[in-house]
């Protein structure tokens, strides 16, 4: 959704959002986008090859918003990478990643924007990525979408983010972020193979190492999750990906630094050991840990750009792609309209 000419010297916004036959909650998702009080200045839509009229619903009653349908479901992970290469095509400045069940407060995208201008200094700039705080259907936190504080933040760091109603992060979800197009040309998309599971996390910490990440209170979002929860949650054969996506992360992601690496390994473990003893069928959960074992140790996430351009959004390689997966090592990202 394009909303002609922008002011000048305002930052240009694309809102990536990623969905999979939720058409009910990405209309509401996209009806909250038009009632900002600081829209989008576009709206870009990566629909998953759903199978629900999503793509109908969108054509008939989001005119204005750029669609981009996909011809088979690479997950969240392929979705955002396919909607932030479209955006980084497009010329966007800042980019704005929502899932499908992510309903933004009026002033969602307006504190974000704010929170950004009061944390740039002259001689970091602005932050390279503002999360919002996520809070469920009844207002509470949610605890799967908490992004995780930035351990041993400098003085500085934490007195401008003091100073902008921030807290310094380390990692952010994909819930509601918004990041800069510059950090992400120079950092890479995320990795597509991931799938679901990981991708935000692997992406933000790639992005903020050696950078500014923030989470700004004022910036609401109401993430619409069937039941409250964290990722402590019983997966199910889902487990996979979380064992699988952890394994490529701990191995091969420049996101880490070695110490860090180490304070998360021992911290999932101590989570997966959490999952098992809540979970009602631990076999699945056991056949899911060796299949994920097995392909984390043995396979490596295949080029993001590659995943990309099967699917119809790159049209030559170039592309940084996702940092750690075989990519070359810069270069623009390539769109395709339509």
């Amino acid at each position: 959704m394009s909303r002609g000419p922008r002011p000048q010297g305002r930052p240009s916004v694309t809102a990536v959002v990623v969905t999979y036959n939720r058409r009910g909650l990405l209309h509401e998702a996209l009806a909250a986008l038009d009632a900002q009080t600081r829209p989008p200045d576009r709206i870009t839509v990566v629909d998953n090859a759903s199978a629900d009229g999503t793509a109908a619903m969108v054509a008939e009653l989001f005119p204005g918003v750029d669609l981009l349908a996909l011809p088979r479901n690479i997950g969240g992970a392929g979705g955002f990478s396919a909607g932030m290469a479209r955006a980084l095509d497009g010329g966007a400045d800042l980019l704005w990643l929502l899932d499908d069940d992510t309903v933004p407060e009026p002033e969602a995208l307006a504190a974000l924007l704010d929170a950004r201008t009061r944390a740039s200094t002259g001689e970091d700039g602005a932050p390279a990525l503002v999360a919002s705080k996520v809070v469920w259907t009844d207002g509470r936190d949610h605890p799967m979408n908490t992004p995780r504080p930035k351990p041993r933040a400098t003085a500085a760091e934490s007195r401008i983010a003091r100073a902008a109603g921030c807290v310094p992060i380390r990692s952010a979800s994909f819930v509601s972020a918004l990041v800069d197009a510059a950090a992400v040309r120079e950092r890479g998309l995320p990795v597509a193979d991931y799938f679901l599971w990981n991708d935000d996390f692997e992406f933000t910490t790639r992005l903020l190492r050696g950078r500014r990440g923030l989470l700004c209170p004022a910036s609401v979002v109401v993430h619409k999750t069937r039941e409250f929860g964290g990722t402590e949650a019983d997966p199910g054969d889902r487990f996979f990906y979380e064992v699988r996506n952890k394994i490529w992360l701990f191995t091969g992601s420049r996101g880490l630094a070695p110490p860090e690496r180490a304070l998360y390994a021992g911290s999932t473990v101590r989570r997966w050991a959490r999952t098992f003893a809540g979970s009602s069928d631990r076999a699945v959960l056991r056949r899911a840990l060796v299949r994920g074992v097995r392909d984390g140790l043995f396979t490596r996430p295949r080029p993001t750009e590659v995943i990309l351009r099967e699917n119809g959004v790159l049209q030559e390689t170039g592309t940084r792609g996702d940092g750690g997966a075989g990519s070359p090592p810069g270069g623009r990202v390539h769109g395709r309209d339509g």
